[in-house]
């Protein structure tokens, strides 16, 4: 019982409230002292882990790619991907959604924040959404949803630090979610189009926009479709690291800023700049408490004794993978999505590793179920940012919102028990290892 004492001590912390970085800090000196019993090796550890944990090149990549996001976000992106997707989707039965999703899906992915993506998407798309009559169940959904798909399509946040925490291939990640972020769009496109036929009510209006305006709108992002479709190359091709590919996306966020949308001014780089230093210290703060965290569990053999416990009931790597999913629903419940990838990866990957199980297909897995986690009560940011702002009471909102859930569980076990949908991109670039 010991030996889980720090992790008791995170889980406790977390609760209360105290910020995630002194929480992993916390734990992970409880976790040395317990086996150390000597308080300056503790202190020693506690000098050098967090330095030693950001002092990794691979890590330039989360700034670049933050910093990007807000200059998109600055430059009015958001309206014009909501208004391109509309036009084109408006006349389908429940079509406003479903262009809410890949709205939301593709600001999310550029922005690495799906609580933004949600906040920014709500003030969008919601008062269209309504004056076309749809229920305010299916519109909430929609968005929360969409905004999630962030953590699976390039370039996404959740996969760097989960690349860096695993020493595994940033690119290959980011290239794997290509295929499973479409699935999990499709699907829920699917979603909708079913919800809106069996009870049409919630999706009451279908219009058509003249083709020249569905046109003039796609020519409006014609500039952000090509950062995306260049950082996807850059990626796919391997000419670029990741980081270099960040760097080349900020600067051509600017200037598209400067010069095809023409709203970078001033104020607004100002603010892109100031919100890009708060996300930056705040995840490269927690990264690096996460460093004393790793030594504490690694000191007390957590993912030793968690791994005996699994293999003591399978050692069916699908099955243990069922397993990792069933416990990171559970903890998605009282844990963010952000904190697990940190926390939880240095304690199931060893597993992994041993069952023989690729550590890309394992990264998508996790990544997916956090991903639920997002827009599930009681901690779903992405959920509270929503219900917020449309003053949509949680409970409707999480009842309403169960096809979207049983779609993205369908992802999760379809990557599962079929591995080549993530590893077959990867191996076809990078060659298989």
């Amino acid at each position: 019982m010991e030996a889980y004492l720090p992790l008791l001590v995170l889980l406790i912390t977390l609760i209360v409230g105290i910020p995630i970085a002194i929480s992993l800090a916390v734990s992970g000196m409880l976790g040395i002292y317990i086996v150390t019993g000597d308080l300056s090796k503790v202190m020693g550890i506690v000098s050098m882990a967090p330095f030693s944990s950001v002092a990794d090149y691979a890590l330039t990549t989360i700034p670049m790619f933050i910093l990007m996001a807000y200059l998109s976000a600055s430059s009015g992106l958001a309206r014009d991907l909501y208004l391109a997707a509309s036009n084109w989707m408006s006349h389908i039965k429940g079509g406003l959604a479903m262009a809410t999703v890949v709205a939301c899906g593709i600001f999310g992915a550029m922005s690495g924040a799906s609580v933004a993506a949600a906040s920014v998407m709500s003030r969008i798309a919601m008062p269209e959404m309504r004056r076309h009559g749809y229920s305010e169940e299916l519109a909430a959904g929609s968005i929360g949803i969409g905004a999630t798909l962030d953590i699976l399509i390039p370039p996404s946040i959740a996969m760097v630090i989960y690349g860096i925490a695993t020493q595994t291939s940033i690119g290959k990640l980011l290239i794997a979610g290509v295929i499973p972020g479409i699935i999990v769009g499709i699907l829920l496109a699917a979603s909708i189009y079913i919800w809106v036929t069996l009870s049409p009510s919630h999706a009451p209006e279908t219009f058509r926009v003249p083709k020249k305006e569905r046109w003039d709108s796609v020519l409006r992002i014609w500039p952000s479709l090509v950062l995306i479709l260049i950082v996807l190359i850059l990626l796919y091709t391997g000419v670029a690291t990741p980081s270099e590919v960040g760097a080349f996306a900020v600067v051509y966020a600017v200037l598209i800023g400067l010069f095809a949308y023409r709203q970078l001014k001033g104020a607004s780089f100002r603010e892109a700049l100031e919100g890009s230093l708060t996300d930056v210290g705040a995840v490269m703060f927690i990264i690096a408490m996460s460093g004393i965290f790793g030594y504490g569990i690694v000191f007390e053999r957590i993912p030793e004794l968690i791994s005996g416990a699994i293999l003591g009931v399978t050692d069916n790597p699908q099955l243990v993978l069922v397993l990792i999913v069933a416990f990171l629903l559970l903890a998605g419940l009282f844990i963010d999505g952000s904190v697990l990838i940190i926390m939880l990866t240095p304690i199931f990957l060893p597993l992994a590793t041993t069952l023989g199980i690729d550590p890309v297909h394992f990264g998508l897995v996790f990544v997916v179920a956090v991903t639920i986690g997002n827009f599930t009560p009681p901690v779903g940011a992405a959920m509270y940012a929503v219900c917020s702002i449309l003053k949509c009471p949680i409970g409707e909102y999480t009842r309403e919102s169960a096809p979207f859930l049983l779609a993205v569980s369908a992802v999760a076990l379809l990557l599962i028990f079929v591995p080549e949908v993530v590893l077959l991109v990867p191996n076809l670039i990078f060659g298989k290892e």
